[in-house]
């Protein structure tokens, strides 16, 4: 689980979390087992939602960006289909999610942080290891066994460092081994000294400043870490010794502070003892009387709504009466029935008149088909001979 909280945190580095997610909503930066060990379970919770959403915009799904009151099963839910659609399984129960840190927190995570690399085009690629010139190892070595070659690389470094002329060891090793070649045959010619003391005493006073050798400590030195220790733990024996004093008394300040608070607590108890009786009578009568009114509310909100049904119930009775009322009152329909009366009767007489007249009609067509037939008759009984004649 820490080696996936780390590898998450590079991801999220990688995306560029903290100045995308993070400063949009003022949160810190996550540290290597934020989400590996509980700390705040509501921040860590708050901050594992935040993290989601951002990813997940990131991967190319348009998610809303979580509140702080929003119901936490719902975002869980909403993450966990999202998760499921980039084909990542979830095989543990989503109240694992709720705590905000643990195994499968880190995993959501980092499931989505791998989705949203593929969907900005990262790859992984083989690292590429700088070449690596190999440095000369360095020799520890102790203020009392300094070589040449020590000393004048010091020298060296000092003279580039504080800009001071100092004197190279070999050029003045070579040159006083050239002296002492030349000088050879003279020195058993040299039974007394020419020089004077005054000329010498500016000489040396001249080249002094040059022959000034300087060695560098090496702060990595366990000689030096030895020394630091020592006077760290004297210094701190001696403030002890200073503050000892102070400690003490202050200490037995407090202890005399708490004594009397104590005394004086007591005595207040057993002075008030009675007015913290009546104090818890009157809170009893208090919480009776709180029921007492708490059922009584009870028993007329029952009425209110009994009340309101009835009422509810009475208006449409009143509506009721009133529409029968005036159905019986208006003399409207009465009159519309006698118009239709009206109406009809004479539709009747128009009916009577019109069937009188059909009939009419068909009395005086069956009698001009009497007559037409009686004629035709006749017409066939008269002879030719007498049709001729005529």
């Amino acid at each position: 689980m820490f080696v996936l909280m780390e590898e998450l945190l590079d991801k999220l580095k990688l995306l560029s979390y903290e100045e995308e997610a993070l400063r949009r909503h003022n949160m810190r930066p996550l540290s290597r087992h934020y989400f590996a060990l509980p700390t705040n379970p509501g921040e860590q919770f708050f901050m594992f939602c935040t993290l989601a959403a951002w990813l997940i915009t990131k991967a190319g799904h348009p998610f809303e960006q979580p509140q702080e009151y929003d119901d936490p099963n719902a975002i869980i839910s909403n993450i966990l289909s999202q998760l499921r659609s980039f084909g990542r399984p979830v095989d543990f129960p989503p109240s694992k999610l709720k705590a905000g840190y643990g195994e499968q927190v880190c995993y959501v995570l980092d499931c989505l942080a791998e989705e949203a690399l593929k969907y900005s085009g990262f790859s992984w690629k083989r690292p590429a290891y700088p070449t690596e010139e190999l440095e000369e190892e360095e020799i520890t070595e102790d203020d009392a066994e300094l070589t040449l070659h020590k000393l004048e690389e010091d020298v060296v470094e000092e003279e580039s460092d504080n800009e001071e002329d100092f004197l190279d060891l070999n050029v003045l090793k070579g040159q006083t081994y050239r002296s002492d070649m030349n000088d050879t045959p003279k020195h058993e010619e040299i039974l007394q000294s020419t020089t004077d003391a005054v000329e010498w005493n500016l000489e040396v006073e001249r080249v002094l400043p040059q022959l000034k050798v300087t060695v560098r400590t090496d702060n990595k030195d366990w000689r030096i870490h030895v020394d630091q220790m020592h006077q760290h733990k004297d210094g701190i024996e001696s403030s002890l010794k200073e503050t000892r004093g102070y400690l003490d008394k202050l200490h037995n300040e407090i202890s005399r502070t708490l004594e009397k608070i104590n005394s004086r607590e007591k005595y207040i108890n057993n002075q008030l003892e009675h007015l913290v009786q009546e104090y818890r009578s009157a809170q009893a009568l208090l919480s009776e009387a709180k029921e007492k009114y708490q059922e009584g509310s009870g028993g007329v909100t029952e009425r209110i709504k009994v009340l309101s049904e009835i009422t509810e119930a009475l208006e449409r009775v009143k509506q009721e009466t009133e529409e029968k009322g005036s159905s019986m009152s208006d003399g409207a329909p009465l009159v519309k029935i006698k118009q239709a009366l009206t109406k009809l009767k004479q539709e009747t007489i128009h009916m009577d008149i019109q069937i009188g007249v059909m009939e009419h009609t068909l009395l005086q067509s069956k009698l001009k088909e009497k007559s037409n037939m009686a004629r035709d008759m006749h017409a066939v009984m008269i002879p030719e001979a007498t049709v001729g004649a005529y």
